[in-house]
């Protein structure tokens, strides 16, 4: 154990009754994770980060709180803390105990596996109830510049896509439906390995630090990226148990289908500066989805069919 993980132990009361702290090394987060067994009986999870992030900690604390109060499955926020001497801000939270569904999906039956991620979808419903704080600028403003910084830092790169020049123009010919979309809380990871299964059900939702605000269907391109991979029932599911919950599925096609197209060069550019060591996962990834959308002159791919 780190020489400052010590002291925060030694200073912190919540973590006075430790009696084992186990880090945690999955995921791309830049917080240190750490579960903390404690004598009880019951676990905890630790998550330290850098003081610079001290505001956007602590925004995400608040969301963790309020989200509380719309039902939400997820982790309870316990403490929020700064160790000045230390350079470090920490973060407290209830364990959700279980295993990632990315895990586990394959293991259960297809009606398990549907069920967990229409489950999913009513939890992530209920997530977008909350509206963006008025400062935030329009979901249109910030999604479309955004967009074409990728689209130029992918022209720079040595990346190439198949069909470059037929998805980006399908992106084009479709940011009119961007406009006047709803600014929302945004999970903006939501997928099987942010989510975890206890005893075969869907338990809740983990690692809010990549949250955003903007249109809710933005949410559904990790089906494609990440729990698509994992067990198509669930993400048939997903959808499902979102617009029982939430409503009409007014253009959630385009919408989706846009969005998928774009994350294609935002996310090849990502993980080329982040990780290239997974560039040609996220390759076979990228040519699976301009496959099954048949280079999107299908908006519904062809695994929900």
């Amino acid at each position: 154990m780190s020489e400052w993980l010590d002291q925060l132990q030694n200073e912190i009361p919540a973590l006075a009754n430790a009696v084992r702290i186990e880090k945690i090394l999955k995921g791309f987060s830049t917080d240190e994770k750490y579960r903390i067994y404690l004598d009880h009986g019951e676990n905890q999870l630790l998550r330290v980060f850098k003081l610079d992030q001290w505001e956007q900690k602590t925004v995400e604390y608040e969301i963790l709180e309020t989200i509380q109060t719309l039902g939400v499955k997820a982790s309870s926020p316990i403490e929020l803390g700064m160790h000045q001497r230390l350079g470090i801000g920490y973060m407290i939270l209830s364990y959700l105990e279980g295993e990632d569904a990315r895990d586990v999906l394959a293991e259960l039956s297809t009606d398990e596996q549907q069920k967990i991620g229409y489950n999913a979808g009513r939890e992530l419903a209920k997530m977008h109830q909350l509206s963006a704080p008025p400062s935030i600028s329009s979901w249109f403003d910030r999604c479309v510049p955004k967009h074409r910084k990728y689209v130029k830092a992918y022209h720079d790169s040595s990346l190439r896509i198949n069909h470059t020049d037929k998805i980006l123009d399908f992106i084009e010919q479709h940011l009119p439906y961007l406009k006047e979309r709803p600014n929302r809380f945004l999970h903006d990871d939501f997928h099987v390995g942010n989510l975890i299964v206890h005893n075969r059900t869907y338990a809740g939702v983990i690692d809010f630090n990549r949250y955003d605000w903007g249109d809710p269907i933005h949410e559904f391109t990790k089906l494609a990226f990440f729990s698509r991979e994992s067990s198509v029932p669930f993400c048939q599911g997903q959808i499902a148990g979102y617009f029982q919950k939430a409503g009409e599925i007014d253009s959630f096609w385009i919408l989706y289908s846009v969005y998928t197209a774009m994350a294609i060069f935002s996310s090849m550019v990502w993980t080329q500066r982040v990780v290239p060591a997974l560039l040609d996962d996220m390759a076979s990834r990228v040519n699976r989805i301009i496959e099954e959308h048949h280079a999107f002159e299908r908006t519904i791919p062809d695994w929900f069919s």
